[in-house]
């Protein structure tokens, strides 16, 4: 495996003010991420809080028991027993087969980080990684894409959901699930890996009532060595633990959403872009009624509403759902961070380039209950090369930097047309412009004759033109057929390094290449130590 650092272009102006330690943006956190003190810092701070180690690691125990966790996770569990241990963490919906390769990324981030803290700071340093499983936005995780020769098909899982459930309660519809399994696997070809990795995954399948549990098996096939500890954030043993939680984000909700408005209207004054609005009304917090999450907002009597009037709770309600059913209640984006905070010991956040977007608007939120948010680490971002790939890539004698940041469609059309000499569309639109001008003096005849006999010169004109383009259209699918294995090439390097125009990692799912190489690189790149100074790292598998 080798591993190349390069730069991104065009990037979010936030991240990248960031990344370069600008005031007008970090002044918005607590920490410089980057800073080797900032961690000494954060240990002192967490020492003077009490956190229920006791409590969080029995659930933990519980809840990664029901997924068949490896020893390694447990080993990880008892270490957050001793009051110096802490975590870090990140987190991700629960994306089908793991979703798109960023999810992995990010775990392999959080498992790198921890490893290197632990190093630096002499302390039990765990790898924790949340599953927001209290999302219902199913759609936005019942599919993967997989390439084609040209392009990135999507697999859509054809299971109904049609209440606002969280992916938490959504049991699996085994006729759709098999299908949808069987339909990915035919698509790809047969090679020593698959055979075994097609039957881990129908074991998963097997053995999972719900989507998060689907994903845990398989997270924990990908990583049974390193000690990841996952936690879906939708378990009801999760929401009994957050009781007390729940109630001092009630008690403080108006200082939340007061401070995260006007934190964003700062934000946005800034020019930074930010993919969350928030309202002073908002409560960022859902209730659960009917098997859906209702979303809440406070209106002018204190009182806690339905955002579309679905139900109405008086603060009193409200309270007495915290302390008796703690169940019915879910975080949102707000909110979740600081439930994290107060559940875990955390030494740092990692998140992607949207999450470090709107943490940015969240010192206030943090403040409002009384603490710092942790250290916020922009997780590490790979483009996986595999063999095929690079070897085409050295073929043609191209930039991989260059093709990550803009694909390589251009550097394919000027290919194909150095392949006629002199180039076919050059030489065409020199024939038109010599047939523009040697066709001027008929048509100025013809229109100085009468009007209809200049129409009908146009027209002329217009076909003779017509003829040309239509050669010059044949001979360049005749240049292209007989290139075809060529043209080939440069789509595969397109869909590999740049499909649909962004990052490798926000498209692809690493299904095929697991299929090809196994989880070995997966594993191995987990026990890599990247720089997270870096904004992209090319991985050769």
């Amino acid at each position: 495996m080798r591993i190349d650092p390069i730069k991104l272009q065009n990037q979010n102006a936030l991240i990248d003010d960031y990344r370069n330690n600008r005031e007008s943006i970090t002044k918005h956190f607590d920490y410089n991420p980057y800073s080797d003190a900032a961690y000494q810092s954060r240990l002192q701070a967490l020492r003077n809080r009490n956190f229920d180690r006791k409590q969080l690691t029995e659930t933990l125990f519980e809840i990664n028991q029901q997924w068949n966790a490896p020893e390694s996770t447990y080993l990880n569990i008892k270490r957050l027993k001793n009051d110096d241990s802490v975590v870090v963490i990140g987190g991700q919906q629960a994306g089908l087969l793991t979703g798109p390769m960023y999810t992995i990324n990010k775990i392999i981030s959080v498992i790198q980080f921890a490893k290197q803290q632990e190093s630096k700071l002499q302390k039990p340093v765990i790898p924790v990684f949340w599953i927001a499983g209290e999302d219902h936005d199913f759609d936005e995780i019942n599919h993967i894409f997989l390439p084609e020769t040209a392009s990135m098909k999507k697999y859509k899982l054809l299971q109904r959901v049609l209440d606002k459930q969280s992916v938490s309660d959504i049991p699996i519809d085994e006729t759709y699930a098999n299908q949808w399994v069987n339909r990915l696997f035919e698509q790809m070809d047969e090679t020593q890996y698959t055979k075994k990795l097609y039957q881990t995954i129908k074991d998963c399948l097997e053995n999972s009532c719900t989507y998060v549990d689907f994903f845990a098996r398989v997270i924990y096939q990908l990583f049974d060595e390193e000690g990841i500890v996952l936690v879906d954030s939708g378990n009801p043993k999760m929401r009994r633990l957050e009781r007390d939680h729940f109630l001092t984000l009630i008690k403080n909700q108006t200082e939340i959403s007061t401070g995260v408005h006007e934190a964003l209207q700062q934000i946005k004054q800034k020019r930074y872009s930010v993919s969350l609005d928030v309202e002073p009304t908002d409560a960022h917090l859902f209730y659960h009624k009917n098997n859906e999450r209702i979303l809440l907002v406070r209106n002018e009597n204190g009182d806690w509403e339905g955002k579309q009037n679905e139900v109405l709770l008086t603060n009193q309600e409200m309270i007495n759902v915290a302390r008796n059913n703690p169940e019915s209640l879910s975080n949102n984006v707000v909110t979740r961070p600081i439930m994290q905070e107060l559940l875990f010991p955390t030494l740092a956040f990692i998140g992607g380039p949207g999450e470090v977007g709107y943490w940015s608007i969240l010192k206030p939120a943090f403040k409002a209950v009384g603490i710092k948010m942790p250290p916020v680490i922009p997780r590490l971002s790979f483009t996986f090369i595999d063999r095929n790939v690079e070897k085409v890539i050295s073929k043609y004698a191209i930039d991989e930097q260059d093709a990550v940041n803009h694909g390589v469609e251009e550097i394919k059309g000027n290919w194909l047309a150095s392949q006629s000499d002199p180039p076919v569309k050059q030489v065409a639109s020199e024939i038109k412009q010599a047939v523009d001008k040697a066709h001027s003096p008929l048509r100025k005849i013809a229109k100085d004759t009468r009007s209809d006999l200049g129409e009908l010169a146009d027209k002329n004109l217009y076909y003779l033109q017509c003829d040309i383009e239509y050669l010059e259209d044949r001979i360049i699918k005749a240049v292209e057929e007989k290139y075809k294995k060529e043209l080939i090439e440069f789509d595969q390097i397109q869909i590999a390094l740049r499909p649909n125009q962004g990052l490798q990692e926000r498209t692809w799912n690493p299904l095929p290449l697991i299929n090809d190489y196994g989880p070995y690189f997966i594993k191995q790149l987990a026990k890599e130590s990247c720089s997270f100074e870096q904004e992209h790292h090319l991985i050769y598998i």
